[in-house]
Order: structure tokens, then C-alpha cells, then sequence
């Protein structure tokens, strides 16, 4: 999808932060919109001020996407509503604390949102999208997928499998017209921060929510696979894939190397 396709998008956790200014740009990029999010009434305010602004038609779909009915709702529209063409993934959430005291049934519901609501959305639309020969997927990560230094518990885990789960689906489908961007920020000025227990302003270097989805979207007009606004030399992240490629080869082996030979 590019600039000039005006393709229906579904957005995930619209009603605020990244999600809702991926609504903002997208709309003023002429796209109708298909808003998910729990909260109805800040949906619905952010709907009716851009279809003034925009003229663009936007439905709103109030869904708990850790909640399997609420999830298979919006699987069915995606699997069924022809006009989507593009899917942002961006739902999600992170958990206080790092992993020795972590509260189990808060890591299983951050793996809901972050993993299964991801794959199960995506899942909805790619046979419709492969059929059709073009479609394309966003999905936010985060640059901790990068990083599992970081103390950031369960959270770090789950946007390490978002990551590979958007290469694997270019890996294996970009050839029959899917796209698939992962979206890695760093720190960015959202609510996750203050539902996770942690201050924002605490910390150093954090980007404003407008200037990282603007880089998301130029990224996603140059098709890029992996996109990490914040890096400034792009040479980083190309250099660590490429080495992590060059290891495949190797993988398979008869024997175990030599230096675990006794």
C-alpha cells in the first residue's frame, strides 16, 4: 500500500498514544479507518473530530483484545470487511517490575495482548491479503526486543517474538504481495508508561508519540522491513542482521561443533 491507496486501515489501541496518531496521520492521508480500543468515548471523540478535519468514514469497534470474544470480533471483520488493506498492530502493554516477584496473571495477559492478539489479527487477514496479491501489516515492537539487558520482565520477551514473527511473515510471503513492518521505539512519550507503574519523566531521551510514528510512516513508504526510529546510523542494525544471517549455514550440522567434543 502506498501514499496513494486509500485502503480501509484497522488500528489497534486507537484510542490513544501511537494508535491514535497513526488514526490522525492516516486520515489525513485520505484513509477511512476502522478504530479498536477498550475505551469507547475517547474513540469516539478522536473519530468525530477527524472525520470534521478529513471528511474520511471511521467505525469504531470497542474490544478487549485479552478477551477471546472480543478478539474473534475483530478477527471477523478483518477476515470479512474486503475494503481493509492495512493492519496496525499496535494493542499493547507493558507490566511493572522485572521477573523474580512478577505477578503471573499480569504476564499472561501482557502475552494476550502483545503476542496472541497479534498473531491471531494477523492471521484474520493474510489469506485474504495473499489472495488478493497485496496488503500489509504493522506491528509495533519496541527496541527492547533488542535488548534483553533491559529489566523490563515479560515485555522485552514479547516484542522479541513480534520482531520474528514480522520477518518470518516477509520471509515466507513477501514474495506473494504481503508487507510487513516491524515498528521498533524506543522510549516514547505514551500512557503505557504510567499504566506499567513507572514515570516517564524520569528517564532520558524519550520521543514525542507525532515524531516516531511520522519516522514509522516514512519507513513504511520506503518498505522497510525492520524500522528503529530513534538509531541514528541505520549501518547498526543492518551490520547485526547480517551477521546473524551469515550464522544459518551453520545451524545445520551432523555433529556438534568441535568445541563441545570432549
Amino acid at each position: 500500500m502506498t501514499k496513494q491507496a486509500k485502503t480501509t486501515v484497522l488500528i489497534t489501541g486507537a484510542s490513544g498514544g501511537i494508535g491514535a496518531t497513526y488514526a490522525e496521520r492516516l486520515a489525513a492521508r485520505g484513509h477511512d479507518l476502522v478504530l479498536v480500543a477498550r475505551d469507547q468515548a475517547r474513540m469516539a471523540a478522536l473519530a468525530e473530530r477527524l472525520r470534521a478535519e478529513t471528511g474520511v468514514s471511521i467505525d469504531i469497534i470497542k474490544a478487549d483484545l485479552t478477551e477471546a470474544s472480543d478478539l474473534k470480533l475483530v478477527e471477523t471483520r478483518l477476515r470479512e470487511d474486503a475494503r481493509i488493506g492495512l493492519l496496525v498492530n499496535n494493542a499493547g502493554a507493558a507490566a511493572p517490575g522485572g521477573l523474580l516477584d512478577a505477578d503471573v496473571e499480569l504476564q499472561d495477559r501482557l502475552i494476550r495482548l502483545n503476542i496472541t492478539a497479534v498473531t491471531r489479527l494477523a492471521a484474520a487477514v493474510i489469506p485474504r491479503f495473499v489472495a488478493q496479491g497485496e496488503g500489509a501489516i504493522v506491528n509495533i515492537a519496541s527496541v527492547v526486543a533488542l535488548a534483553p539487558e533491559f529489566p523490563l520482565g515479560v515485555y522485552g520477551a514479547t516484542k522479541a517474538y513480534v520482531l520474528t514473527y514480522s520477518q518470518a511473515l516477509n520471509a515466507e510471503l513477501g514474495a506473494r504481495g504481503l508487507y510487513v513492518q516491524a515498528v521498533l521505539p524506543a522510549a516514547t512519550r505514551t500512557e503505557i508508561w504510567e499504566r506499567s507503574g513507572r514515570d516517564v519523566n524520569a528517564l532520558q531521551g524519550v520521543m514525542e508519540v507525532g515524531e516516531l510514528v511520522d519516522a514509522a510512516l516514512l519507513g513504511f513508504d520506503r518498505r522497510e522491513q525492520v524500522t528503529i526510529p530513534s538509531l541514528p546510523d541505520a549501518g547498526q542494525w543492518e551490520t547485526f542482521n547480517s551477521a546473524r544471517q551469515a550464522m544459518l549455514p551453520n545451524f545445520a550440522q551432523e555433529h556438534a561443533a568441535e568445541r563441545y567434543r570432549r
